[in-house]
């Protein structure tokens, strides 16, 4: 598998026209597409990513197309995109990200930045992209709460893995819970959000400063973002993020107590596309429990 992406990568790299390409690395971390490290004889690595049988013609464009609103908008580093067209996506390399605390504290204040610094009035983003190999649709909606119900959450009940995984009961505590977001959830303003922000997500600049890869941006709420990184097992160095960024953004005490709920979004993906899902469908259904019909 290793040598079939490999070769992949290289013959997608000599269509596109990058004729000075060696060799292709594959990493891992990723799970929707495949990608790698190209060596080239004559100028510096790059990043490489593409998909055997892409979704659509417009994938890579929208991931291009959030990278350079998270810089250019929100003030995020991110790698440089030197290529994107319907199979391919070719970037910037970046650093491995350090296992330092103080590291995670400076990513708290990039994202704090972020989130405070693009808050919009209203939720979506002007076209619909993608969150792994499923559409995410961002139609304009003015109700935070219809947009995360209906966009966010119910939309992934059409799935089939999804509608084998959930039961009648709850598919219906979900609809329930969706009706009384505005009693559990906080009114809070739209701002730009990455997305689809787990730790393999958060990278390094050269020069060591904290960097975002893979978007998946809308105008949402800034807790999705927070959520993703606190769902999905954050090294122990990340404890000075939760700590800063909720300094930095005035959380309230009860911040942690909402994740599980804003998180369904992500482990309804999850659900959707792997048959693999990480323990997603056990987190969706404890988080349901409440929501079902007691008897």
């Amino acid at each position: 598998m290793v040598m079939h992406s490999a070769t992949f990568l290289v013959e997608a790299l000599l269509r596109s026209g990058m004729h000075d390409v060696v060799t292709v690395e594959p990493t891992t971390g990723g799970l929707a597409a495949l990608a790698g490290i190209a060596t080239r004889r004559d100028a510096p690595p790059v990043f490489v990513k593409s998909l055997a049988e892409p979704p659509a013609d417009d994938v890579f464009l929208a991931e291009a197309e959030g990278l350079a609103a998270l810089r250019d908008i929100g003030g995020a580093a991110t790698p440089e995109v030197l290529l994107a067209d319907r199979g391919l996506l070719v970037l910037s390399v970046l650093r491995a990200r350090p296992r330092s605390e103080t590291f995670w504290e400076r990513f708290a204040h990039v994202l704090a930045r972020l989130h405070a610094s693009t808050v919009h009035h209203r939720f979506g983003w002007h076209r619909d992209n993608w969150l792994g190999r499923r559409r995410q649709v961002n139609t304009w909606h003015d109700d935070g709460f219809a947009f995360f119900a209906q966009h966010r959450l119910l939309r992934w009940l059409g799935e089939p893995r999804v509608e084998a995984a959930l039961d009648r009961a709850d598919r219906a505590a979900l609809e329930r819970l969706c009706h009384r977001l505005p009693d559990l959830l906080p009114d809070r303003p739209a701002c730009l959000t990455h997305g689809d922000l787990w730790a393999q997500n958060i990278l390094a600049t050269p020069d060591g400063e904290p960097a975002l890869i893979d978007p998946a941006v809308s105008y949402m709420w800034a807790e999705v973002d927070l959520a993703h990184v606190w769902s999905t097992s954050p090294p122990p160095e990340a404890q000075r993020f939760f700590t800063t960024y909720a300094e930095l953004t005035s959380l309230d005490d009860d911040w942690r107590s909402r994740m599980p709920i804003v998180q369904l979004r992500q482990h309804l993906a999850v659900l959707a596309q792997f048959d693999d899902d990480w323990g997603a469908g056990d987190q969706i259904r404890a988080t349901l429990a409440p929501f079902r019909t007691r008897t």
